[in-house]
């Protein structure tokens, strides 16, 4: 049977590119979503579904309200998916780029392709909800003049043509995906893995010196702190959630470094172990 997976997007957008690579060679149905709080109301209506999120992207940083969502929501992080993000600006069939009079996207992808849109100067950019919905709506509505940055296999399912590819600024643009499930069905999922990546998330008492005890101990057990991002706790002045990463090679001496840090934490909360993820070229 078909793996189901959420998706925030439509057919052809990032997030259908990074479930299909990373359950490459499963069959997997796409579910759509408009929202990233639907990819987690999809799976809570039926904890079968597995979803795709966007956590951070090398260039526009984090997706802070993701980090909320997962930790929230009670799911599990099954895995991780790094993809790298090449844009193409494309249009219906026989288009010229000199034809090109509006360019639809999503404001970060616009943001990514700053430098090729100050190339096309006479070209008005219209910020959209997402790049392969604006390839999509170009191409139901048969807009000539209207091009969308997207990326290849938008083009692709909705019979665009390619004007310019490889647009986006920095080419070490790359966004990284978690696979999430219910807490259930990840356990089963991950049982067999090679596990040497961990997601924490835990408040702090406000006291001096509270952060770095915790990365002392962390150190001292080699634990290799990939990412640590701070949110406020609301309602909390100046209290704070750390979600960090860390990779291991010894899954013994991790949960050893999990006892330790527990007394000095609160809420010490595991998101997820997974095997780390493979990167896209």
């Amino acid at each position: 049977m078909n793996k189901k997976v959420a998706i925030q997007g439509i057919a052809g957008s990032y997030h259908d590119i990074a479930a299909r690579n990373y359950f490459e060679g499963e069959e997997i149905d796409i579910i759509p979503c408009n929202t990233f709080k639907e990819v987690i109301a999809t799976i809570k209506k039926d904890p079968s579904v597995l979803g795709m999120m966007a956590i951070e992207n090398t260039i526009a940083g984090s997706l802070l309200q993701n980090h909320e969502l997962i930790r929230e929501s009670g799911f599990q992080i099954i895995g991780e998916y790094k993809l790298r993000i090449s844009h193409s600006l494309v249009a219906l069939p026989g288009t010229s780029i000199h034809d090109v009079k509006e360019i639809n996207s999503h404001p970060i992808a616009l943001m990514q392709c700053a430098e090729f849109l100050d190339t096309i100067p006479y070209a008005k950019v219209v910020k959209k909800e997402d790049t392969a919905q604006s390839a999509q709506w170009i191409a139901e509505n048969q807009l000539k003049g209207h091009a969308a940055i997207c990326g290849k296999l938008a083009a692709q399912i909705y019979h665009m043509e390619i004007l310019a590819e490889g647009i986006e600024t920095n080419k070490r643009n790359f966004t990284r995906f978690l696979a999430i499930a219910d807490r259930w069905i990840a356990d089963e999922m991950v049982r067999n893995e090679d596990k040497n990546k961990a997601s924490l998330v835990f408040a702090l008492p406000h006291t001096a010196g509270s952060l770095s005890k915790v990365l002392s101990v962390l150190s001292f057990y080699d634990m290799n702190l990939t990412k640590i991002q701070s949110l406020p706790i609301i309602g909390r002045e100046w209290e704070y959630l750390f979600y960090i990463n860390l990779t291991f090679t010894d899954y013994l001496r991790y949960r050893q470094a999990l006892d330790a840090i527990r007394p000095l934490t609160k809420d010490l909360k595991i998101l997820g172990e997974y095997a780390e993820g493979k990167q896209s070229v």
